[in-house]
């Protein structure tokens, strides 16, 4: 059968998956009907699907996604099945489960040699469903057996029919375990579990393979370094990597040859007598998944697209060429991530110790230091603490590493639920800026590691002065959340996107940018009364400046006068993450929700230019700054989006279980009363 799956992205588009699924008694020509019907279904989505492979018992975690609770397995076929529906069948089924995110449920033998202690099976009968738990299983196995349970009672039988729970292990005498093994002809124990082959010894890579396709014939290409520049757009590929296989197929490829490229692929898996491999992959070129692209060396980063603003301003533009009065369409106001009515304070790192910054300090901070900033605030009648680390650009090592030891800590102190995060300059999320409202960055710094750094330098280093010159571009969320960042005092630091304070002793020039809005420079207004009160300033408009002004700059140079457009937000990803002998791992979640927060787990949203690390309470993470580890080490393993991210260019975040802030829940479609269930039963237990 094929299945069609759309789903809304945030960029505005739609993003296509087709899945052809292989039940493990079809026939070579049912496979090969099935391929050729994705490919058609392809061609009329515009080439822009992803097309994957499903085989019975070996389907993608991401396919059975879409199926909640759980894929039921019938034997025979289709027919023969409508034809039996009529009738009821009065026997005993017994089902084998398995999975931890998705149910994994395959029928077995109604036998007690089915049993063993990994799993969850169900044994449904006319009158009563039985699950019986090995003792070896994970509780969110269990949880999903559960869901099954409740999915046939309802289905199977009208809601009219009895659970019964049995524990491995727990000889207890109750009517349930005893109506369970009388099933089986009376107790008996179960024999230990045989370690599986595939744990038994260290993993093996299988080499890969490339061939390009030649009339249904596979021709082997040379594979010790893959590079992109091997794939050309008029050819077809199979790019063979043992547990996976992925068919490319080049944008210029007729709907012909791309059917007679799948009908190869399927003869490929056949002859390899692999035909319940794990995974097959169908792509078109410029669609490739990341999972492909990561087995070539060198492949190119996809130009992200930044039309948000771009489109904002043609819509702008036809409305007036239609005769309508549009000055200018309002930018898009920040979420309300936050309450606006916290308390902030900022300590400075120095020496592997803290000093807490007075009011008007804890609004400038300097690119060589390292700061600790709490904001404490109410929501919904609970007191939440976020902590963030900042690190100046410009900040030396020994610094940053204090920061993070010092801000966990300081966070484990603290009564009520504290988030933990890192940030660096220059890569701050809208969630730091508001918690500040007003802030100033300036160059240098005052740490002592920061002074004894620059004096080992040969080349000075820009320190801001009161009475010197120095260059500052304003920026902003809204109003009354603006940003004065310094930057490098030379003329190619403008940007005609953006306006900016220029100082000189005591001689202020505001410049504005070309295509800067209106808002930007009611900003700017602000931030001057900010920077320097009282002070006059000498309005500059580009194209219009003084010698003078250049002067100051060191001289005219060229600099950007291209528009700066937002890009389009991003879709979160959540992962299950693991730590075990030495070797970090990470799974993807598909369709995820709140029920996916395992209390036994480490999981990680990612969102693009933030992630968070959610820890369970029973997952084994002993305190934040781990927590903020397995954020490091899942950017650097390069697992998800377009490889490997450096932790510069990301903000993470750390929340516990029972402490999700309203900026972490706005993800998921969140019901508090389930979380504190949950807390509530842990503490219990």
């Amino acid at each position: 059968c094929t299945m069609f799956q759309t789903a809304e992205v945030k960029s505005g588009t739609r993003r296509h998956n087709v899945h052809y699924w292989i039940g493990e008694e079809a026939k070579e020509e049912d496979c090969l009907m099935a391929s050729d019907k994705a490919i058609e279904l392809d061609a009329a989505l515009g080439s822009h699907a992803i097309q994957c492979r499903e085989t019975q018992g070996e389907e993608s975690d991401k396919f059975l996604s879409y199926f909640k609770p759980c894929i039921i397995p019938v034997q025979g076929s289709f027919s023969s099945h409508w034809r039996r529906s009529g009738d009821e069948c009065d026997g005993t089924t017994m089902f084998r489960c398995e999975g931890e995110h998705v149910a994994r449920l395959r029928e077995v033998p109604f036998s007690r040699s089915s049993l063993d202690h990994k799993a969850a099976f169900i044994v449904d009968t006319p009158s009563k469903i039985f699950l019986f738990s090995g003792c070896n299983s994970c509780i969110q196995t269990r949880a999903m057996a559960l869901d099954v349970i409740k999915h046939l009672r309802e289905n199977r039988h009208c809601g009219r029919c009895e659970i019964g729970i049995i524990e491995d292990g727990k000889l207890a005498s109750d009517s349930d375990a005893g109506e369970f093994w009388n099933l089986f002809g009376g107790y008996a124990p179960i024999p230990r579990d045989v370690p599986d082959a595939a744990n038994g010894g260290p993993m093996t890579t299988s080499p890969k393979k490339l061939f390009w396709i030649n009339k249904r014939i596979l021709v082997p290409m040379e594979t010790h370094v893959l590079e992109r520049e091997m794939l050309k757009s008029d050819r077809s590929y199979i790019l063979d990597c043992g547990t996976e296989i992925f068919l490319w197929i080049g944008m210029t490829t007729l709907v012909s040859e791309k059917k007679t490229s799948a009908t190869a692929l399927e003869e490929y898996v056949h002859l390899q007598g692999r035909s319940s491999i794990g995974r097959t992959v169908i792509m078109t070129e410029g669609h490739e998944i990341v999972d492909f692209k990561l087995h070539f060396q060198h492949w190119p980063k996809n130009v992200v697209q930044k039309l948000y603003e771009a489109g904002r301003q043609k819509v702008a533009a036809i409305f007036k060429h239609q005769g309508y009065d549009v000055a200018e369409i309002p930018d898009d106001k920040p979420r309300q991530l936050i309450s606006s009515n916290g308390c902030l304070k900022v300590w400075l790192v120095d020496r592997g110790c803290v000093t807490l910054l007075c009011t008007e300090e804890q609004e400038q901070l300097y690119n060589g230091d390292c700061y600790i900033i709490q904001y404490s605030y109410a929501e919904d009648g609970k007191d939440y603490h976020l902590f963030l680390a900042w690190f100046g650009q410009d900040s030396v090592q020994e610094d940053r590493v204090a920061t993070v030891s010092l801000m966990s800590s300081m966070a484990d102190s603290v009564k009520g639920r504290a988030v933990v995060g890192q940030v660096l300059e220059g890569r701050e999320p809208e969630l730091f800026f508001l918690v500040f409202k007003s802030l100033i960055i300036f160059k240098g710094g005052r740490s002592t590691a920061y002074k004894n750094s620059i004096l080992q330098k040969s080349n000075r280093t820009e320190q801001y002065q009161k009475d010197g010159a120095a260059l500052f571009r304003v920026q902003g969320l809204r109003p009354d959340c603006i940003q004065a960042i310094q930057v490098h005092l030379a003329a190619s630091s403008l940007n005609s996107s953006h306006c900016y304070i220029l100082q000189d002793g005591a001689s202020f020039f505001t410049w504005l940018g070309s295509l800067s809005s209106p808002s930007d420079h009611v900003l700017l207004d602000r931030m001057m009364d900010k920077l320097c009160p009282l002070k006059q300033s000498l309005l500059v408009r580009e194209g219009s400046e003084p010698d003078r002004f250049w002067t100051t700059l060191g001289g005219r140079s060229e600099y950007s006068k291209e528009k700066c457009v937002k890009g389009w937000p991003t879709d979160p990803h959540l992962y299950t993450c693991t730590f075990q002998q030495c070797l970090f791992k990470a799974k993807e979640v598909f369709s995820f929700s709140q029920d996916d927060l395992a209390t036994e787990e480490t999981l990680i949203l990612d969102c693009g230019e933030e992630i968070f690390v959610w820890v369970g309470l029973h997952s084994g993470v002993t305190s934040k700054e781990h927590a903020l580890d397995f954020g490091k080490m899942f950017l650097q393993a390069g697992i998800a989006r377009d490889g490997p991210r450096s932790i510069n260019d990301t903000t993470v975040y750390a929340v516990a279980e029972g402490d999700e802030p309203a900026f972490f829940t706005s993800f998921f479609n969140w019901d508090s009363s389930k979380q504190a269930a949950a807390v509530s039963a842990t503490e219990v237990h």
